[in-house]
């Protein structure tokens, strides 16, 4: 089982394509909390140059709710990461943390079915992704 799943979006930069990807996760019922610009920490702190590279953390307050009623620490595993990669070609890489890869680790049955939902809901933004 894989830790992620993903798409490559030929022809786009992240600031073009992140209003999508923000758009079908909200349609999902996530939203992002946080970010991280990968490229500009790393600069910062390593001096080492990247290709712009953002990480927001999404979150289903819905599904957050129900893991962490079953399982309160599974919070060291939230928010889900979403990741903007360019490739460097004009493509740029959506890749998703794989909640059912993510939650194997876990001993608890409820926590592997909310996976599953969470999975097919992460998949759905993928697919609509154009």
């Amino acid at each position: 089982m894989g830790y992620y799943i993903a798409k490559t979006v030929k022809g786009t930069t992240i600031a073009d394509l992140r209003p999508q990807v923000e758009d079908e996760l909200k349609k999902e019922g996530f939203g992002v909390l946080t970010e991280i610009d990968i490229q500009a920490t790393m600069k910062k702190k390593l001096d080492k140059d990247y290709l712009p590279h953002v990480i927001l953390g999404a979150c289903n307050p819905v599904f957050a709710d129900k893991v962490l009623s079953a399982e309160p620490t599974i919070s060291t595993m939230l928010p889900c990461n979403v990741t903007l990669r360019e490739l460097g070609n004009g493509d740029v890489q959506v890749a998703m943390m794989d909640p059912m890869g993510a939650m194997s680790v876990v001993d608890n049955s409820a926590v592997i079915e909310y996976a599953k939902e969470v999975a097919v809901k992460l998949n759905n933004v993928l697919n609509n992704i154009r």
